[in-house]
């Protein structure tokens, strides 16, 4: 959290306020640059989901299934930490370099008036075309 403080400072935010969502196993993170709000949100549960499908239970742990799965979200709340740290300084950086705009590397994540994201007005409003998959079908 400090390493994106001072990132995100070093670049000219001017707001930075993190939040951990214990329940929901999300980390998220808002700050300002230039009046733009942003929210970027990642989840603890989604990386312990991942990295029990590379990491299977097996009965010849010495651990209980229940502690392997807790085990799992403790790695994954330490993980997003430091996948946010380095997405928004990978960001940051392409921004300063001239590679991307800020409102190019950061679209998806700008806050609107309403509260919610970019990416959550495009998606509720079904903006952009569905997925479609190698053989040509469309992916719901």
């Amino acid at each position: 959290m400090d390493d994106i403080r001072k990132t995100i400072q070093a670049f000219g935010c001017s707001k930075f306020a993190p939040m951990e969502d214990f329940a929901e196993g999300k980390v998220v993170i808002q700050f300002e640059y230039r009046g733009r709000m942003v929210q970027v949100e990642a989840s603890a549960k989604g990386y312990a989901a991942a990295w029990l499908r590379q990491n299977p239970y097996s009965s010849r742990m010495r651990m209980s299934k229940v502690d392997h799965e807790r085990r799992a979200l403790e790695k994954g709340r330490i993980a997003v930490w430091s996948i946010l740290r380095d997405w928004i300084k990978g960001q940051l950086t392409a921004i300063e370099t001239g590679i991307l705009s800020f409102e190019a590397a950061f679209l998806g994540q700008i806050l609107l008036p309403s509260g919610e994201t970019v990416m959550e007005r495009v998606s509720s409003q079904n903006l952009l075309p569905a997925p479609v998959d190698l053989s040509g079908g469309k992916r719901g």
